[in-house]
């Protein structure tokens, strides 16, 4: 019976061996990660293996949702969306970095669009309800956190408004993120209001749900959009800033643009794709309803990743952007754990003379990525990168600015989670105006931080350093 048991268990860890090597889209330090925790911690690293080793979301939903992409119209089938025609874009310094983003989603990128960065995120909130409340035909939203606090009670109420006076409201929010609202009444009353409900990526309800699928797998979008013309993309949940699941790392800082003009028929693809994976309701006619507001203004592309996207599409966009700086780069994310390539395009903007400047939250809501990202400090530094660590609370703005004309805003972090795990949405737009205020709002995050120096990292105890490096080994497993 031992003997049995022995034969088994290394059947079992030898098979789950070959399926990491075989394993599609894993960098080497992952296969190899994985190999060592499934050798050296047999038991434990072959339950970690089953619930952590696959970044599938299942084999129907994935084809569920490349069955809804495959039906959905393109952007340039949409009357009066050509690109041509709404705006010329001309030839840009820029135009490499629009080709990737095309090559994630096949959006174009298109003009005609106006934007405006939300002071603060209870200004935002108050934004979106305001446009809720003067919305006529339909509301669509999408998001990862939504709270019953006072935020997440007004989106309620606004929407629950909407529905009684006819307008079409179409909710969707996380299973996992979101559980405690769409566990309350507020759920249930906007669903007795009219407001029609969805959740994004549902816990499984059986103890055997993470043999075949990872339940860490999030919709971590964060997409608002009114009447097919005006929509929203930030870093922003529907929560208030002490966020209170977590206040000792209160205030939340977030930034959140609204956007308006044809933009936002990209994100209702985005919102689309979302929407009919998991209800059974076909919104391709209002995706093609006519643009016929044709005006001048700002450039923007819609970036939406995913674990059903294609492998590596974020970085791609991040990686691009960094190589395409000249002068200036400044990025502010709240958990900064790359893969080698993303480190090493930031190393190699400092070096060739790009002012470069992250800032990052002084104090993480989470001590592994924290650890993870100071292991990463030192060859920043080297490299001549500046390193700032914000001290008014957590900032968990997603954004990136290069040489005061072209920006990157959104819900991806710059981790592994976003990169791989995860559905994002960004927005990639070229406009001095929304980049000198974007710009602006990354440098008050600086006054507020203090700046870490080569010497104060050369400083770490040997323990804390080797601390550091052995969580960040872990990165490529998670």
């Amino acid at each position: 019976m031992v003997i049995a048991g022995v034969v088994l268990h290394l059947t079992l860890q030898i098979s789950l061996i070959i399926q990491a090597i075989l394993r599609p889209h894993r960098d080497p330090s992952s296969r190899v990660a994985w190999i060592v925790v499934l050798v050296t911690t047999p038991v434990v690293g072959i339950v970690a293996y089953i619930l952590l080793g696959s970044v599938s979301i299942g084999r129907s939903r994935i084809e569920r949702v490349a069955k809804v992409l495959e039906g959905l119209p393109h952007p340039k089938d949409i009357p009066g969306m050509s690109v041509r025609e709404i705006q010329p874009l001309g030839n840009t310094r820029f135009d490499h970095v629009f080709r990737v983003g095309f090559s994630i989603n096949g959006f174009e990128p298109i003009g005609g669009n106006s934007a405006d960065l939300m002071a603060d995120s209870c200004v935002a909130i108050d934004t979106m309800v305001r446009d809720i409340d003067g919305a006529k035909k339909h509301v669509h939203l999408n998001f990862y956190i939504w709270l019953a606090d006072n935020s997440g009670t007004k989106m309620v109420e606004a929407l629950c408004r909407a529905a009684r006076r006819g307008v079409v409201c179409r909710v969707m929010a996380d299973g996992l993120g979101s559980r405690d609202i769409i566990r309350s009444t507020l759920w249930r009353t906007m669903q007795d209001s009219g407001v029609k409900t969805a959740v994004a990526l549902p816990i499984g309800r059986t103890p055997l749900a993470p043999l075949w699928t990872r339940v860490d797998l999030r919709n971590h979008r964060k997409i608002l959009i009114v009447d097919n013309r005006i929509t929203y993309c930030g870093s922003q949940n529907f929560a208030d800033p002490e966020f209170r699941p977590k206040p000792k790392y209160a205030p939340w800082v977030d930034a959140m643009v609204r956007f308006e003009g044809p933009i936002a028929r990209q994100n209702q693809i985005l919102f689309a794709s979302d929407w009919m994976a998991h209800v059974h309701e076909d919104l391709k006619d209002l995706i093609l309803e006519p643009w016929t507001e044709h005006r001048a203004g700002l450039i923007a592309q819609v970036v939406g990743t995913g674990p059903t996207i294609r492998y590596s599409a974020m970085p791609e966009m991040f990686e691009s952007l960094m190589y395409t700086a000249r002068h200036e780069l400044i990025i502010t994310t709240p958990y900064y754990v790359p893969d080698e390539p993303m480190q090493a395009a930031l190393c190699a903007s400092g070096r060739r003379g790009v002012e470069t400047t992250l800032i990052v939250p002084a104090k993480n809501d989470s001590w592994f990525v924290a650890a993870a990202s100071h292991s990463y400090y030192a060859a920043l530094l080297e490299a001549g990168v500046r390193i700032f660590e914000y001290e008014g609370g957590l900032l968990h703005t997603k954004s990136l600015t290069i040489d005061e004309q072209m920006g990157l805003i959104g819900s991806a972090n710059m981790d592994r989670r976003s990169f791989e795990l995860n559905y994002e949405n960004n927005i990639l737009f070229l406009d001095e105006a929304l980049t000198k205020k974007i710009r602006e709002r990354q440098l008050s995050y600086q006054w507020q931080s203090h700046e870490i120096t080569r010497e104060q990292v050369a400083a770490w105890p040997p323990s804390r350093r080797f601390f550091n490096n052995a969580i960040a080994m872990l990165g490529p497993v998670l």
